[in-house]
């Protein structure tokens, strides 16, 4: 069985991060709500693979990318993807490849589809989130 490399990623802004609508026409989950991502290509670095596709899917480049955790997803294949916060970016968000984008508030994470998708950010609000109290 195959497994294929990933990295994921959530654009972060005023305590939301930036999900996307998938559009109808795709063949896995059409028209969840998922953070975006893809695959990373031969002999692609992770980093190389994030900033290649935040390029190609947002237009952006970033700027402050943290490393989240890897976890494993079958979807049509097994998946092991690497999920990034990006705090800090350079350009403005556009949607070249989602139906939509929108800002899911932290606070609101069900909005996500994806079990994997709110586990991630679980996981950056645990790490990196400033203690309380």
């Amino acid at each position: 069985m195959t497994l294929r490399e990933c990295v994921a990623w959530f654009v972060i802004k005023d305590q939301a991060i930036l999900a996307e609508k998938r559009k109808s026409t795709k063949r896995l989950a059409p028209g969840a709500i998922a953070i975006p991502g893809g695959h990373v290509e031969e002999g692609e670095r992770l980093e190389e693979a994030l900033a290649r596709e935040l390029g190609e899917e947002l237009g952006i480049t970033p700027l402050d990318a943290r490393y989240v955790c890897t976890l494993l997803h079958r979807a049509e294949e097994f998946r092991r993807v690497h999920y990034f916060a990006v705090t800090r970016w350079q350009g403005e968000i556009a949607n070249h490849e989602a139906e939509s984008l929108l800002w899911v508030p932290m606070a609101a994470l069900d909005r996500l589809d994806f079990d994997v998708d709110r586990t991630a950010v679980r996981e950056y609000l645990r790490v990196y989130a400033p203690a309380s109290g």
